[in-house]
């Protein structure tokens, strides 16, 4: 369910700054609404894009950073 608000693909940001990385996009606040109608509880916006990046729907790792190409791979 949570990989629809993906279109079920990570999604790849190439920051070259970690303060180019939003707190909340359009695909973590249409999470949180659709969690709320399913009665879920403390689940704004802000923790819903922290989820995504915790689980690997997006890819927030500042492009200089090693892991953003190693992400790729996956």
């Amino acid at each position: 369910m949570l990989w629809s608000f993906v279109d079920d693909h990570p999604i790849v940001n190439q920051w070259s700054a970690v303060g180019e990385c939003p707190a909340e996009t359009v695909e973590s606040r249409a999470m949180s609404k659709g969690l709320r109608k399913l009665g879920f509880s403390f689940v704004g916006p802000t923790i819903c894009y922290a989820l995504m990046q915790s689980a690997g729907l997006v890819n927030d790792h500042v492009t200089s950073c090693f892991r953003w190409s190693e992400v790729q791979r996956s």
